[in-house]
């Protein structure tokens, strides 16, 4: 049995994009913890290649195909968690995408697909498990920004857009929902290998060795480096630590 600050034996956790990359190492990071996962996403199969690895190492978890930018499919999401589990203890708000144009040749349905997916979804999941957590007398709410929430991209207006209300949505949800001892944090990924920047990679000159150049890592980051600070954040060792926008980068934010 598990014990001590960062032990989530007991716990349930939603992650959506939980099926691939950073989710993905949350996700590990989570059940490895001792949490109970629920992964949400449109890809039904990598979803079930997730859930099956979970539970070849002995955690418990269930895949919910569903559109996360739709209301209705969001409040059955939280409803099955609930009926399933008994409970909603973390929301980890991962699903985004992002479409690579300047902002002269950005139509506004390209415009709207993003803020949907990667900050209208994070408002509709945080509202559809709060009843659940104040009910449970708590929770953690760990919402996924970008550099793009600091940093401006001349091919990213849309993805910078909702990364940088990602940052002011998860400070509100902070001082909201304090009294309900909820803690809203958001993480700042830098340049990771995923399949999302294998296209940035394919598609921006250079791109490759301008970020190892600039990390003082000197390196791009993994997956796995996102297990701790999801651990963390989900945990009752950050039960002090609420509407924060922590870079998980190797210091690429921090150099000049």
């Amino acid at each position: 049995m598990k014990s001590g600050p960062f032990n989530l034996s007991g716990k349930v956790a939603i992650v959506t994009g939980g099926n691939g990359g950073i989710g993905l190492g949350m996700v590990r990071g989570l059940a490895e913890a001792g949490a109970a996962i629920a992964i949400v996403g449109r890809n039904e199969a990598k979803s079930a290649a997730a859930v099956a690895e979970l539970e070849r190492s002995g955690a418990r978890a269930i895949s919910v195909v569903a559109d996360v930018t739709d209301k209705a499919a969001v409040a059955a999401v939280a409803e099955r968690v609930a009926r399933e589990f008994g409970r909603i203890d973390i929301l980890v708000n991962n699903a985004g995408i992002n479409i690579r144009k300047p902002p002269h040749a950005l139509d506004i349905a390209e415009w709207n697909s993003v803020i949907a997916t990667n900050l209208t979804s994070a408002f509709l999941c945080s509202q559809a498990v709060y009843p659940a957590m104040k009910a449970a007398g708590g929770g953690k709410i760990i919402n996924i920004g970008s550099m793009m929430s600091i940093f401006g991209a001349s091919f990213a207006p849309a993805y910078a857009a909702s990364k940088g209300g990602i940052v002011q949505f998860t400070r509100s949800c902070a001082c909201a929902w304090a009294a309900d001892n909820i803690q809203a944090n958001a993480v700042l990924p830098g340049w990771i290998d995923t399949d999302l920047t294998k296209q940035a990679r394919e598609q921006i000159d250079g791109l490759h060795d301008r970020v190892l150049a600039r990390t003082p890592a000197a390196r791009w980051g993994g997956i796995g480096d996102f297990g701790g600070i999801a651990v963390f954040l989900a945990s009752a060792a950050s039960d002090f630590v609420t509407g924060t926008a922590i870079p998980v980068d190797g210091g690429y934010s921090i150099m000049g």
